[in-house]
């Protein structure tokens, strides 16, 4: 089913990449369409029998395939098209689905399980069995409770209006079970539940039909063909009974399982797709806080232009209270910016010229023209973006594990279900010399539905999907398999002090004033410093405003690189800098040598402060704490995990830092490439080992780690090197990761072994023929209702919020929590 876009000259639905030989080439496609497991299986099978492909890597919850040929024996274009002829679409992965796109795969898959809720509904008077007690009014009970789950999901009602709808769905069925009851539809009964299968298979689900073709066409058994094999089995079994118009036998419900089996594969695509769509919008409404126009400067004057036409270099204006709409570099203006959409934090940032702003962020009281920097693909927003699709791109061992599985599963099906139906036949017939037609085909029809695969197929995609949601909404990106499987391994976790446990950046700790008030004092430093662009001069000015000491006016300035500077204030010289620079210029510190000795000491960055050579005070600078470093800590240890702190500061200042937080093992002056050996030494007894960290310096190690974290107002080369990023910037996500780690791959073990369980032990019940072909249907449909459910529980708000957003409007975005 290609999309209009193929047909356009030049249209390149992929990407290349580089190969692992010279001589093959390697694309990659995003593919539309699957649901589970099986899906993967069924592309890379499709693909891998084409003459010159040498592998394929097909990823679900990605929704890419990996492709690697000879360039002299195939071509893109064919290869893609037989994904095509499938049944598949075949989209560009670096371009990214809007909402409306993914709304309407919603809507168009709720609307055929709107159709096929709507015709099983319509044949429970006639498969319901009142002569067996309360216990035959089960399926009809299954099919009322999809009908509910419609009304609520689509029409978003209120639980009255939704009882309203049940109730009356009981009323009609109850109503036509005693018209059943009256013998009225004892005869025709059959053929209306035959006219409904023929509907439902060959109209409604005639895209499962059309699949399952092209795959047995391409000699491929995937759960497609197990679905069309029971659903004219169904049709079959029940076409033999209008035929054969023998009392007792079962036609209706024959023809019943086709159109119960089509409706649960349907639920399953359905519900697929909500989880993966609501997952990935949970951070792609990001994109909403991207402003659709900028006002540019050309030629002196202002155009105001949609974002698509704004270039890399552009000036755009931003003016107070406005939405930035590109990243870029402050080329004029002073203003506050709020991007609480990268740090968390609601404390507007400070921005001047030569500053880097992000779009998104929202201006404050100044004027800012910015030099657009990165614009579309390349901004921040979108950067984000692709990392919610990579966090995606998860395959653990596990789910390696259930690929292997299910690449021999319905074929192994499908002979059980041979022999039982041979079996049943010969037995019978050599038993009492009568072949018993009717148990074979019960036999046989039962091991095909209840070995319907999809349970299996979605067990452990949905978990790692739905983990992935859940750290997205949380301001955690897991970026790979080692996020998921690896972090909730981790025994010891190694941090960086600087940007990583504290804030980066140096503020005004202590005052020690031996002429004067504090104030005084502090307002003459800040007065001297006001001309130094050095970060530790504008936390002195930012310490004076703060406490609102007016810096006197300086009649000169003069910065000594790398000591401090000298300053001229009211006729007489100021001198701040470091006190080794004061000594040398004369002043006499022994007051003070006592205190800035404790002050160094316990990791604190020391400026004195003279006049006229006469010594008047000395102030302290630190690094603070994250507010959240403490709980953080507190809860990793007591989750049991190791701490260790490394950084390249000085021995003093890191057992500060540890000896607040609590952490024992300390690594300090540790250079870049000596921090990647020290998480090399802490692998080297088999521990698991995780780096949390934000800088340039950071990402070696970061990639030496079992799983590196960075944090996501961190340097673009520790994002890269990740596998998790805190987007968020706060540690206390830290533990929620951990915790989104552990209940994933938890939830994915649960649903594995729950699909195992129910095709495990179901089949070989089923294959003694002693079950109705309906109560096999109804066995499947509770092992996808069960796993769904499993998948979402313990996340209750989640699980609503995920199915009630289906079909309502997209045009707005709420702004992430997180992020």
């Amino acid at each position: 089913m290609a999309t209009a876009a193929t047909a356009e000259p030049g249209f390149r639905p992929w990407t290349e990449e580089p190969a692992a030989r010279p001589d093959r080439a390697r694309i990659r496609a995003r593919i539309g369409g699957l649901h589970c497991s099986l899906c993967t299986g069924t592309v890379e099978k499709a693909l891998g029998r084409q003459p010159g492909v040498d592998k394929v890597a097909v990823s679900l919850t990605h929704e890419q395939a990996l492709v690697e040929y000879d360039p002299k024996v195939a071509r893109p274009e064919q290869l893609l098209q037989v994904l095509r002829d499938i049944g598949y679409t075949v989209s560009d992965p670096r371009k990214l689905r809007t909402f409306e796109e993914e709304e309407r795969d919603l809507v168009r898959e709720s609307r055929r399980f709107v159709v096929a809720v709507a015709l099983s509904v319509a044949s429970i008077p006639i498969i319901a069995d009142p002569t067996v007690g309360w216990i035959g009014y089960l399926p009809a009970l299954v099919c009322l409770s999809l009908g509910a789950m419609v009304f609520l999901v689509l029409k978003k009602t209120s639980l009255w209006t939704a009882s309203l709808a049940i109730g009356g769905l009981t009323v009609m069925a109850l109503s036509l079970l005693t018209l059943n009851l009256q013998g009225y539809l004892t005869r025709v009964g059959p053929w209306i539940v035959a006219a409904l299968a023929l509907v439902l298979v060959f109209g409604v689900a005639q895209h499962i039909l059309v699949m399952a073709y092209q795959a047995l066409r391409r000699g491929i058994l995937n759960q497609h063909v197990l679905l069309e094999v029971g659903a004219f089995a169904g049709l079959v079994g029940g076409a033999i009974g209008l035929v054969l118009d023998r009392p007792g036998y079962p036609t209706a419900a024959f023809f019943a399982v086709s159109v119960m089996v089509a409706t649960y594969h349907i639920f399953s695509e359905w519900l697929s797709l909500i989880v993966k769509t609501r997952s990935s919008q949970a951070v792609k409404k990001l994109l909403n806080l991207q402003a659709e126009t900028a006002r540019v400067v050309r030629d002196g004057a202002e155009v105001e232009l949609p974002l698509e036409d704004i270039r890399v270099g552009d000036l755009v204006r931003i003016r107070p209270g406005e939405r930035i709409p590109v990243d870029g570099t402050v080329e004029g203006g002073r203003s506050g910016v709020d991007q609480s959409l990268v740090t968390g934090e609601p404390i507007p940032v400070e921005k001047a010229e030569g500053t880097a702003v992000i779009g998104g962020s929202i201006n404050g009281t100044g004027t800012l023209l910015v030099e657009a920097t990165a614009v579309g693909e390349g901004s921040f927003l979108h950067r984000i973006v692709r990392e919610v699709e990579d966090a995606r791109a998860l395959k653990p061992g596990l789910l390696h594990l259930v690929d292997q599985v299910l690449r021999i599963y319905t074929p192994t099906v499908l002979v059980v279900a041979g022999l039982a139906l041979v079996g049943w036949l010969v037995g019978s017939w050599l038993a009492t010399g009568e072949a018993d037609v009717e148990r074979a085909v019960f036999a046989c029809l039962s091991v095909l539905v209840m070995g319907y695969p999809c349970a299996v197929g979605i067990s452990a995609p949905l978990s790692i999907v739905r983990g992935a949601g859940d750290a997205a909404e949380q301001g955690i990106l897991m970026r790979t398999g080692e996020a998921f499987q690896g972090y909730r391994l981790a025994t010891r976790i190694v941090l960086d002090k600087t940007g990583t446990l504290t804030e980066g950046r140096p503020l005004v700790q202590e005052i020690e004033a031996i002429e004067g008030t504090e104030d005084e004092l502090l307002a003459l430093a800040a007065a001297a410093e006001a001309s130094s662009e050095h970060p530790l001069a504008q936390a002195v000015i930012k310490a004076a405003f703060e406490r609102g000491a007016v810096p006197p006016e300086v009649e000169s300035f003069e910065a000594i690189p790398g000591k401090g500077v000298v300053a001229r204030i009211g006729g007489g010289e100021i001198l701040v800098g470091n006190p080794r620079f004061l000594v040398e210029r004369g002043v006499d510190l022994a007051r003070l040598a006592g205190r800035i000795g404790a002050l160094e000491e316990a990791g604190r960055t020391v400026i004195a402060v003279a006049q006229d050579g006469r010594a008047l005070g000395a102030v302290a600078l630190g690094d603070t704490l994250r507010p959240d470093a403490a709980r953080a800590v507190a809860a990793l240890r007591r989750a049991g995990v190791a701490l260790i702190l490394v950084t390249g500061d000085n021995e003093r200042a890191a057992r500060r830092v540890a000896a607040e937080l609590g952490i024992e093992e300390v690594h300090a002056g540790v250079l870049p490439h000596e921090k990647a050996e020290t998480v090399r030494r802490l692998q080297a007894d088999g521990s698991r080992v995780a780096m949390v960290g934000d800088g340039i310096n950071d990402a070696p190690a970061l990639m030496q780690a079992d799983v590196g974290i960075a944090m996501g107002g961190g340097t673009d080369i520790a994002i890269e090197s990740a596998d998790i990023i805190i987007l968020s910037n706060r540690l206390e996500a830290l533990p929620v990761a951990r915790e989104v780690s552990r209940r994933s791959y938890g939830k994915m073990l649960q649903n594995v072994a729950l699909a195992f369980a129910f095709n495990g032990v179901g089949i070989p019940v089923a294959a003694t023929g002693l079950i109705h072909p309906v109560w096999a249907m109804v066995a499947m449909a509770v092992s996808v209702t069960a796993i769904f459910v499993n998948s979402l529980s313990g996340q209750p708000r989640l699980f609503f919020e995920a199915i009630s957003s289906v079909g309502q409007p997209t045009g707005t975005a709420a702004t992430p929590t997180a992020a």
